[in-house]
């Protein structure tokens, strides 16, 4: 999961897109970079690891202009290298500068890649993002927005992306809307983000999503936007192809939103699909609890990712919710980090039971979901290390069993417990008295509109393929 952040209309749009970033980077912490436009040029600077490490005070210095994108990169696709850090950033022909930010994963862009590499292209990185800048240069017009809609129109997958223009910035959303990007306003100035805590920390308000299927042109007439495919209502979904002018996509279009981001991935201070994260995150706690009672002494979290949860599982089941586990602050999120040898390494240090809370006590764990069971495990140990007398683990989400393709880093069923193993075999390798997770259908029923969101980590059912 990436987060982008733009900025139109500012003075010094690179400082306010460094403090945007930062509150962003829980969603990636390999790369981070900002490029600014001061209406003639574009400058970029980018580099690996955290946004504080990434810039300094003369860099931000050097990055002059009232508009600009940033980028904080968690890999999906492409090696973790300068190169693959964004925003990318290329010249056209005549001259033309074009950046882009993206969130998300294109399905079909090593086909894509292979078409322009016969055609003579040549590719700097191997992320899919520079597939759609390739495709984009190529365009025969010089109109921007055309290009950008002939180019975009072959894309299969998840993508959110920001353009940055000397003279405009371009917002979008896929048909099925997957990753989440927000509207912000302060007086004239317009934002962008992944998520809306970033506004709160440039002093920006929420106007409105992004919609899916939507183009949001930013330049100096103001705001204006065209949808380029209209999603169809869920009931009405056919299997015939939907066209934009000539090119055509084949395949029926639904919003699919990424129910993840509410179960993990997005600050609880956002809102994320115009939805507020804390009290859906609650909602799964308390209908965890509604489903899945355990007698016992409390409830503690994995902090900070089962901790909502475990507050709503806590009310719901009038049991104390204690904080049995304490997080160092200064190491990121260990899903996240892209080597397995990171993650594992990021636990030991990350976490640290409070003994004389958890011993000799029946303990009910709350964490957001069980992906590869290998943090969990070492988790558990440590609770019963601590003298836990009982262990009960309740996850406020389904069993991960298929991967993602549209933006998450489980890319192989074989790394996915739960696809291989059952319920009381993943019990056993944890090594926990007990085991439940929230169903399918309670999970949905935490969201205002429930057809809206793509489950397919948990049920199969892929939007598209």
């Amino acid at each position: 999961m990436c987060g982008i952040f733009g900025v139109w209309g500012v003075k010094e749009a690179s400082s306010l897109i460094y403090r945007g970033l930062f509150a962003l980077q829980h969603r990636g912490q390999e790369s981070a970079g900002i490029v600014a436009s001061d209406g003639k040029t574009l400058r970029l600077h980018r580099g690996m690891g955290l946004v504080a490490n990434t810039f300094t005070k003369d860099d931000i210095g050097r990055l002059k202009g009232s508009s600009g994108i940033g980028h904080v990169r968690y890999s999906t696709a492409g090696l973790s290298r300068i190169e693959e850090a964004q925003p990318l950033l290329i010249s056209c022909s005549e001259g033309e500068q074009i950046a882009i930010a993206h969130n998300g994963n294109i399905l079909n862009s090593g086909n894509l890649k292979g078409r322009l590499e016969r055609e003579g292209s040549i590719f700097q990185t191997i992320s899919d993002s520079e597939v759609i800048l390739h495709r984009i240069a190529r365009a025969k017009t010089r109109d921007f927005i055309s290009n950008l809609i002939s180019s975009i129109s072959l894309l299969k997958g998840g993508y959110s992306l920001l353009f940055l223009l000397k003279d405009k910035m371009v917002a979008l959303r896929d048909p099925f809307g997957f990753r989440p990007l927000s509207i912000g306003k302060r007086g004239k100035s317009i934002f962008i983000a992944s998520e809306t805590s970033a506004f709160d920390l440039v002093g920006a308000k929420y106007i409105r999503d992004v919609e899916p299927g939507e183009i949001v042109i930013i330049d100096k007439s103001g705001l204006t936007s065209i949808f380029y495919v209209q999603p169809s209502p869920q009931e009405h979904l056919t299997t015939k192809s939907y066209l934009i002018g000539d090119y055509e996509l084949p395949y029926p279009i639904r919003k699919s939103y990424c129910i993840f981001e509410h179960i993990y991935f997005a600050r609880p201070d956002s809102l994320v699909f115009s939805e507020g994260v804390y009290s859906v995150r609650k909602m799964l706690g308390r209908k965890l609890g509604a489903e899945n009672r355990v007698s016992a002494d409390m409830v503690i979290s994995v902090p900070y990712s089962g901790t909502i949860a475990a507050m709503g599982y806590a009310e719901e089941t009038d049991m104390p919710y204690e904080l049995g586990l304490v997080r160092n602050n200064y190491i990121g999120r260990t899903f996240i980090n892209p080597e397995h040898s990171m993650r594992e390494a990021g636990v030991s240090i990350k976490l640290n039971p409070v003994v004389d809370i958890i011993a000799g006590k029946r303990i009910v764990v709350i964490d957001d979901s069980i992906v590869r069971g290998t943090t969990s495990r070492k988790i558990i140990g440590m609770i019963r290390r601590a003298g836990a007398k009982e262990i009960h683990l309740r996850i406020s989400s389904p069993p991960v069993r298929h991967p993602c393709y549209y933006g998450i880093d489980t890319p192989t069923e074989k790394e996915l417990i739960a696809s291989k193993k059952s319920l009381s075999n993943i019990r056993d390798f944890i090594g926990v008295d007990s085991l439940e997770y929230l169903s399918l259908e309670g999970m949905l029923s935490c969201v205002k509109n429930p057809r809206d969101y793509c489950t397919a980590c948990f049920s199969g059912d892929y939007p598209i393929l």
